[in-house]
């Protein structure tokens, strides 16, 4: 009698390669401008969480990234929110990344860009937001604390982020161990470049070093969506889909994961071979929705997974009961950051009201009027 496979459910960490019944596969979706396609996995976000039905008790679990390429998705998500169609209150997240040594309430660090985009115009609660602290006296206890608090959440659910021109997710630069977990990381000199545009075009000021999720960390999640816009992500997306697992091109590792998911703009195809290209659109074209081949969505039991030794009480996970009225001091974001918005624009509603000095007025002067994609972007983040 062969031996009844055992699902997911009955592991403390789900291991995606264990993944039940559903049918495994990489899904393609090319949209033609960058817009579109952040526009598809906003959407493709919203129908995720909706079809969880999260609650206090049983939230939905998002990884979230930084940088050029996700800010025109969290803009959209944003207007969704503004609508009534979408809530974050049940939403947990935890952010891919964070520089070492910068002050959380710098107006390039990775805090202040997510309160800037995205958590001061929605409704999640400040406990459910998880981000590295880049200035921990202990690093790598920090990593670790970050990684129990995931599995006490039962792992994350959908992972969204970028890839840059090197094919690095997160970051996980090439040569990264694809079985690392959340470590701190030394930046490439590239990388370091690529992001001196943030701190004045001045390399000297951008930091060396960063927290960030491992490769195995993304791995564990348990449905991956990339997004990737601009030719200058052409090479990146070839190597990740048409070459083989290769830890020098880390978005390569997804073709490895049960249910990955890249929504590209047509830019970003241009190194694929044309039969890839067609292939994928066809399987659109037959009405093969993406959002109908992810994963079933069914909650993972919290499991209890003691705080490593070395990390400090401030770095545990807040519960709903023992939420302070009002944020630490050491929580709040740069408001020197005052702009002028048109009546259109994105105003921080709720958490601007619960956090003291919480809210960096609006989105800056590139979010206005049409969404330009900065063709050097996702070098910062999420990649």
């Amino acid at each position: 009698m062969p031996r009844p496979r055992a699902t997911w459910q009955s592991s403390p960490r789900w291991n995606p390669f264990d993944s039940p019944e559903q049918t495994k596969s990489m899904r393609v979706i090319i949209r033609e401008t960058g817009l579109e396609a952040s526009e598809y996995i906003a959407d493709y976000i919203i129908s995720r969480i909706k079809s969880f039905k999260p609650t206090e008790n049983q939230p939905f679990v998002l990884g979230l990234p930084t940088g050029s390429s996700p800010e025109a998705i969290y803009k959209t998500l944003v207007r969704h929110y503004r609508a009534g169609d979408i809530s974050f209150k049940n939403v947990v997240t935890f952010n891919m990344d964070e520089y070492v040594g910068l002050p959380r309430d710098h107006p390039e660090s990775y805090h202040s860009f997510m309160y800037k985009h995205f958590f001061s115009h929605v409704d999640i609660p400040p406990q459910n937001i998880n981000i590295l602290d880049g200035n921990a006296p202990d690093l790598a206890a920090e990593c670790a604390a970050f990684e129990a608090r995931i599995a006490r959440h039962g792992g994350i659910e959908l992972f969204l982020g970028g890839v840059g021109p090197d094919g690095h997710i997160a970051f996980n630069e090439p040569g990264s161990s694809l079985s690392s977990h959340t470590r701190v990381k030394t930046l490439a000199y590239d990388t370091i470049l690529a992001n001196s545009r943030f701190f004045g075009n001045d390399v000297n000021l951008v930091p060396r070093m960063a927290l960030t999720v491992g490769i195995q960390t993304i791995m564990e999640a348990r449905e991956v969506v990339i997004v990737a816009t601009g030719a200058h992500k052409a090479l990146a997306v070839e190597k990740g889909l048409e070459g083989g697992v290769n830890h020098m091109w880390t978005l390569s590792a997804l073709q490895m994961h049960p249910h990955p998911l890249i929504v590209c703009d047509r830019d970003a195809t241009l190194e694929l071979k044309v039969k890839t290209v067609r292939y994928f659109e066809a399987i659109e074209q037959t009405g093969t929705d993406a959002r109908t081949q992810g994963p079933p969505l069914v909650y993972r039991p919290r499991t209890y997974v003691p705080a490593p030794i070395g990390a400090s009480r401030s770095q545990q996970q807040v519960t709903p009961a023992s939420t302070p009225p009002k944020v630490p001091k050491d929580l709040r974001i740069n408001t020197e950051l005052n702009q002028t918005l048109d009546d259109d624009e994105l105003t921080p509603d709720s958490m601007s009201s619960r956090m003291v000095d919480s809210a960096i007025s609006g989105l800056d002067s590139t979010m206005k009027g049409d969404l330009l994609f900065d063709r050097m972007g996702a070098r910062v983040v999420s990649h």
